[in-house]
């Protein structure tokens, strides 16, 4: 991973150091790809200098990869571990589970030491196949060795937390200061998610043990099921009709988020972590269109750090199904992240409120979230879909976004 650009301004001055280290494989695949680094560093800058004809499919790797939410907020005082003995069957498993889970990575008073977190690491995207109606279509512009990118992430609860991800130079930044979760990307202002903040999903995916144990410390086991030639053990969590009312609007209903985790019988750890929600989107007249999202992610590569076990490479396949209209017009697209952790560390000192901070030009209305509207992309289209339309996936919390995808 490269920590240090080239100070492109004089060249007898010291190199600048990046906030995000990018992968080697990021500069070999773009020659210009310090240009790039050079664009995403100077905020002043339009999109238009950052985005080249894979424009539509960055926008799309990143809005829906980027940086996704879990369906519920977690708190610092649900601890995993209470009686069983009145729990459903289901319930009772599932706690048995978790606490074996908890035992497996290090036990709860190596996860109590856990005040803080830090984290750096290199992604993979690429966008492998677009299906339309009847007919299979491979991305045009795509890269075909993917895009190259990486991922600093900083956490103090599952409530406080920051992810600055850089791909192909493009650079999306996502945080929650513990009242509010925003995103900012180089594409439409900064804007926050509806409802109370969230955690973010890449940390369920084997970076944050204590996060995990408390999010399906309220799931159910569902039985079991052999995962790569290993038996695991299915916990299923769905969000509550309350918690879909809150990401909801007028235009936009989040139908449902459902979650399961599939945790090793024999080693108890979570091999992988398979989310779906659907929303509809309400258009012209009684016609509506349905989008259905599923993220499926295998974990590997266990390695402890202070004595914690955490997951150090993975691999993320997403669909995206969009339906409701006639099937001619129906699309499928496929895209895949695979991920790898460089730098891994606890108790980060220093980190203080001030680094989860929203930006500055977020502004939050009565409702709790910043309507936007976003204008499209420069650059040549894409059969992907539009801006609008990726958003409208992506981005369920927004309001105006629903009624640009209805206008289409």
């Amino acid at each position: 991973m490269k920590k240090l650009s080239p100070n492109f301004d004089r060249e007898d001055a010291l190199d600048t150091v990046l906030e995000v280290p990018v992968p080697e494989e990021m500069l070999v695949a773009r020659p210009n790809a310090w240009q790039s680094v050079k664009t995403w560093m100077r905020p002043h800058k339009q999109p238009s200098s950052v985005f080249g004809g894979r424009a539509a499919e960055i926008q799309l790797l990143l809005g829906v990869s980027g940086a996704p939410l879990i369906p519920l907020p977690l708190h610092e005082d649900e601890e995993p571990g209470r009686p069983m003995r009145d729990d459903p069957l289901e319930s009772g498993m599932a706690k048995y589970i978790i606490e074996q889970y908890i035992a497996a990575v290090g036990g709860h008073v190596a996860l109590d030491r856990m005040k803080s977190m830090y984290a750096m690491g290199k992604v993979k995207m690429m966008t492998s196949e677009l299906h339309t109606g009847s007919k299979v279509v491979k991305a045009k512009n795509m890269n075909k060795r993917g895009e190259f990118g990486g991922f600093v992430l900083w956490q103090k609860c599952p409530d406080l937390w920051c992810i600055e991800l850089v791909v192909s130079g493009c650079k999306i930044s996502a945080g929650s200061d513990g009242k509010v979760a925003w995103r900012q990307t180089p594409w439409h202002p900064s804007h926050a998610s509806r409802g109370p903040p969230r955690p973010l999903r890449r940390s369920l995916q084997g970076l944050d043990p204590k996060s995990t144990a408390s999010f399906f410390s309220k799931s159910v086991c569902m039985g079991e099921k052999t995962i790569n030639g290993e038996d695991c053990f299915i916990l299923k969590l769905e969000a509550e009709s309350s918690a879909l009312r809150a990401r909801s609007s007028k235009n936009v209903e989040i139908m449902r988020h459902t979650v399961w985790g599939y945790f090793s019988q024999k080693t108890g750890l979570v091999v992988q972590f398979e989310d779906s929600h659907m929303l509809r989107i309400s258009g012209i007249g009684d016609d509506s269109i349905y989008w259905e999202t599923t993220m499926l992610s295998v974990i590997q590569d266990y390695r402890q750090v202070d004595g914690i076990l955490i997951a150090h490479s993975g691999r993320t396949e997403t669909s995206l199904f969009r339906f409701g209209e006639s099937s001619a017009n129906h699309t499928r697209t496929k895209m895949e992240e695979t991920w790898t952790i460089e730098e891994m560390d606890f108790n980060v000192c220093g980190l203080s409120m001030d680094c989860f901070l929203p930006p500055s030009d977020l502004r939050v209305d009565q409702d709790g979230y910043e309507p936007v509207i976003h204008e499209p992309l420069p650059g040549p289209s894409s059969k992907t879909g539009s801006p609008r339309d990726v958003f409208a996936v992506s981005n369920e919390e927004t309001d105006s976004t629903e009624e640009d995808e209805a206008e289409n």
